[in-house]
This record gives structure tokens, sequence and C-alpha cells, in this order.
């Protein structure tokens, strides 16, 4: 039980959809996403940040804040903004807070993820 605030600072190496690809007018390989990251706790989404167009390293800063009672986990989703249609999973982390609580103090932060 507790505060959780969580930093998107940015996002490396996000590799293109099969959806981005097959509508690229680019040549295969590169095609630019549309990216946002969505951050969930125990499957409950918590926040999203905004989408970056046109980019595979996107730069957020964005900071999200939830009470959490009784959580077990949290998960960073990335998605691609597709015009039509559900958009496309790009990628994800999932970190159970046990761990993290084991290895830290009450007071530590983790930073650089």
């Amino acid at each position: 039980n507790g505060y959780l605030k969580v930093r998107i600072g940015e996002a490396v190496g996000l590799q293109p959809t099969r959806w981005s690809l097959r509508h690229s007018l680019f040549r295969k390989g590169y095609q630019l996403l549309d990216p946002y990251v969505t951050v969930s706790v125990d499957q409950v989404r918590v926040g999203q940040t905004s989408t970056k167009q046109k980019t595979n390293k996107p730069t957020y800063n964005e900071e999200f804040s939830a009470t959490v009672t009784d959580g077990h986990q949290i998960e960073l989703s990335v998605f691609h903004d597709t015009p039509i249609g559900y958009d496309d999973f790009v990628a994800n982390c999932t970190l159970h807070f046990q761990d993290l609580l084991r290895t830290a103090g009450p007071s530590d932060s983790f930073e650089g993820w």
C-alpha cells in the first residue's frame, strides 16, 4: 500500500509494427511510429502519455501518480497510434512491486529504467 509516482522519460529502440510497415510509403524496415505509453497498476490504467508523431525514440517527460492498495505489479506498454481501428501494440514491461521492495529501502526511488 502506498503512493506511486512514475515519470516516463523516453523510449528507445522501438521497432515498426506489421501494420505500420504494411501502410508505409517508405522503404521496408524504416518506418516511424506515432507512439504513446500507458501506465497500468494491476491491469487498471492510471495514466497515458501524449502521442509523439513520427519517431522511434520519443521523449515524454510526463509524470503520473496513483494511490495503490494491495498492488502487485505495474505495467508500462507502448502502442502505435493508428488512424483507423485498434492501436498497434509495440512493447511492454511488467515490474512486480514485491521485487522492487525486496531490493530497496522505503525511501528509495528507481531512476533510469
